[in-house]
């Protein structure tokens, strides 16, 4: 009313007189109409643009089939810039109207991409980083404490180069404005009758300047519902929130929830809404129109079917992107996924082709692209599944790892280690004795070194000793007898093992006085072997017994 009474002001005392008269012309049944809905009409005041026919007239009504004015505030100029561009788009390519609004659509989510893939890149960054920083908040939380210990988080968080927590919304700040100004330059290009909207569309929706009528009506209303509630599903991964606990997990699902019942009112704001107007008989619909909608309702309160095609054509491409940038091979490539933890097969763990998906510890579930890990990370997962007995899985993972490195002599060591756990021997000494090869080209020193060179010369012995070849296996674990007795516990216990072995692969060869010698160093290790001295165990069984104890080594 307020606009009205603008406008009135500002109008002649003529153009005053002719709006008094606007009840009567409603109701009268002359066959010649006033001036004011004549073909030719009066002038108008500025603010009263005209509005195209909305229903066509009925006998009891002639008057209702004339093009009436009502009052329209002037557009902002973002929506004038863009209804302009659509304009020029739709005279530069020819295409029809549903297709300019469509492919508008994707090329300003095109646009909007990179900004989207920094943003997850920063949000990356900050998740890793998170772990290491102090809490932002204190246990026991006061206005003083709370304030020192989150300037204390800030002041850590720059000191390790941890990215902005700002870097949460601007994607978000950029592309709802964007959504809105779209939705809004389309709709009034739908509300002023724009040329080419009444034939632009296609199928069932031939006029874009018409609400959602008929019995494919609620095909786009649908749609947008649909879409919105694949969208919540895709947003929020279902195992995550399940596996949140606390007051985090409860908002997160009740969040969730509140979005998935969001589906039911957008149906009915994309068609039932609308329809409701559409159903009132045509003298109250311009009267309801004239008198008690503001410009900004008009504006707003109608979805015309060139609006659905804008806003389904977007919630599709919102779909779409979302999948494409949780698929591995699409966030490794765009360095989306994380690289800073191996998995872990403490809860469980699926390992196919490429892709890994484990639960970690915080039985948070999580994928990988196998590609995306290091010959370090690959290993460490090679040896967690060989742990499990998976010997398939761990030498699949290893090969991965040595095609990445060829001269990677810990990868080359457990997969000679793993293929001897198979009995595939001839294959394990080609690895061990290539990994030995290098380790003694290097003359190893330091303590991984020399650790690596004993147990790739342990693995190698046994392998050939298995194989019947005692000599080549004779000369592998000569070479850790003499290697100085190591230091580190574990290191040790090897060491005496394949001194043991030794002594096995000499008695079979008849060399019982250096098996002796040998075996007398072992008993002053470990008693428990006393009796070899006398008569030593069969080679066979000896070399599978320490085989099997290998598989905990890494």
């Amino acid at each position: 009313m307020a606009v009205w009474r603008t406008c009135l002001r500002a109008s002649s005392s003529s153009s005053r007189h002719r709006f008094s008269t606007l009840f009567p012309l409603f109701f009268s049944s002359i066959s010649n109409p006033p001036p004011l809905f004549s073909p030719s009409p009066s002038p108008s005041p500025s603010c009263f643009p005209p509005l195209r026919r909305f229903i066509s007239s009925s006998p009891e009504f002639p008057i209702i089939s004339q093009e009436i004015t009502i009052p329209n505030d002037d557009s902002s100029l973002p929506v004038l810039v863009i209804v302009d561009f659509l304009d020029g788009f739709h005279e530069f390519t020819g295409l029809p109207w549903w297709m300019i609004i469509a492919s508008s659509t994707v090329a300003v989510r095109l646009a909007l991409l990179p900004l989207l893939i920094l943003q997850l890149k920063k949000l990356k960054t900050i998740s890793e980083l998170l772990p290491k920083l102090p809490m932002p908040i204190p246990e026991t939380p006061t206005l003083k404490g709370s304030i020192d210990q989150f300037s204390h988080f800030l002041k850590e968080s720059r000191a390790i180069g941890c990215p902005s927590f700002l870097w949460f919304f601007p994607y978000l700040s950029v592309q709802l404005p964007c959504f809105f100004l779209l939705m809004a330059s389309i709709r009034k290009m739908s509300l002023d009758g724009h040329p080419g909207f009444d034939s632009g569309g296609a199928l069932w929706f031939q006029n874009l300047s018409d609400l959602p009528v008929g019995s494919f009506g609620p095909v786009f209303p649908i749609l947008i519902a649909a879409f919105h509630y694949i969208n919540i599903q895709i947003s929020f991964d279902t195992s995550t929130i399940r596996q949140t606990t606390g007051l985090t997990g409860l908002l997160m699902r009740y969040y969730k929830l509140y979005l998935e019942i969001l589906s039911v009112p957008l149906f009915f704001v994309g068609y039932a809404i609308p329809q409701s107007v559409i159903a009132m008989k045509p003298e109250l619909m311009h009267l309801f129109l004239w008198h008690n909608l503001s410009s900004e309702t008009r504006t707003f309160s109608f979805l015309f079917q060139g609006s659905l095609v804008y806003w389904v054509t977007n919630s599709s491409v919102n779909i779409f992107q979302q999948l494409s940038l949780k698929h591995p091979t699409v966030g490794a490539k765009l360095g989306l996924l994380s690289q800073g933890a191996s998995p872990s097969v403490e809860h469980s763990m699926e390992i196919s082709e490429s892709v890994i998906k484990y639960v970690d510890s915080d039985l948070k579930e999580h994928t990988l692209s196998l590609q995306t890990l290091t010959p370090e990370e690959l290993l460490s997962l090679s040896v967690q599944v060989l742990s499990k007995d998976d010997k398939e899985t761990s030498i699949q993972l290893l090969r991965l790892a040595l095609e990445k490195d060829p001269g990677y002599v810990r990868g080359l060591v457990l997969m000679g280690q793993a293929l001897l756990q198979k009995t595939e021997l001839s294959e394990a000494t080609k690895y061990l004795e290539l990994a030995i090869s290098k380790l003694l080209d290097e003359d190893p020193s330091d303590a991984e070194d020399v650790e690596l060179l004993m147990l790739a010369s342990q693995w190698a012995g046994a392998a050939y000793v298995q194989q019947g070849k005692m000599k080549s296996g004779i000369t592998h674990l000569e070479r850790v007898a003499k290697l100085k007795e190591p230091g580190d516990p574990k290191s040790k216990e090897h060491y005496f093992e394949a001194l043991l072995l030794l002594s096995s692969a000499l008695y079979k060869e008849g060399q019982s006085d250096e098996a002796a010698k040998i075996l007398r160093v072992v008993v002053d290790h470990n008693p428990a072997y006393k009796p070899l001295l006398e008569q030593c165990e069969d080679e066979n069984e000896l070399v599978s017994d320490l085989v099997s104890r290998r598989k905990d080594h890494f």
